[in-house]
């Protein structure tokens, strides 16, 4: 059976407060299984029987909003996927882990709302952006606290909604998700 990952957004941050084990007594009343969170910011693996990770997506969100009454961004991706996001991110060698991104999206946006992206961007800040699978990879170079790369600045641009995951993060799943294999 595949193993997956789910990345939730804004989960314990920004009064978004749930609970791991109940994000796994959910995940495990819905039919998944094998399901761990890794850290307590909405990462959960989970063992399903394959299907495109599109229509998890869609099933993991609309589980959020019935049995949380939460509106999160689920960006749902296999074991390939994620270590795709780590070997495809051109600024994971020369940057620093917890600052290099990979912002998983929940659609794929098109290169003219890339361009709209980086364009709107000039001036703001010193990151560096590129495009990617249903993905934007980014090196938040003076930290991620100050950017101006934000939701709702993202959102109206991409045309997606999409949630962060540095490289640290990224590979720390990846090596769990190899362990449930």
């Amino acid at each position: 059976m595949p193993r997956y990952v789910a990345f939730f957004g804004s989960i314990n941050v920004g009064g978004n407060r749930l609970k791991m084990a109940d994000l796994r007594a959910a995940f495990e009343a819905e039919g998944f299984e094998n399901v761990e969170t890794v850290v307590a910011s909405g990462n959960v693996l989970f063992d399903f029987a394959e299907r495109p990770t599109p229509g998890l997506e869609e099933m993991l969100g609309f589980m959020m909003g019935n049995k949380f009454a939460m509106r999160s961004v689920v960006a749902v991706r296999d074991r390939d996927e994620v270590a795709a996001a780590i070997a495809d991110n051109p600024f994971a060698a020369a940057g620093d882990d917890k600052q290099v991104h990979t912002l998983f999206l929940d659609g794929q946006s098109t290169s003219e709302q890339f361009d709209r992206l980086v364009a709107d961007h000039a001036g703001r800040g010193r990151e560096r952006l590129a495009p990617g699978d249903r993905a934007i990879y980014i090196d938040f170079v003076d930290g991620v606290a100050d950017s101006k790369l934000i939701g709702p600045f993202l959102e109206k641009r991409l045309g997606q909604r999409g949630t962060a995951r540095n490289m640290r993060s990224l590979a720390r799943i990846v090596a769990k998700m190899d362990e449930g294999t």
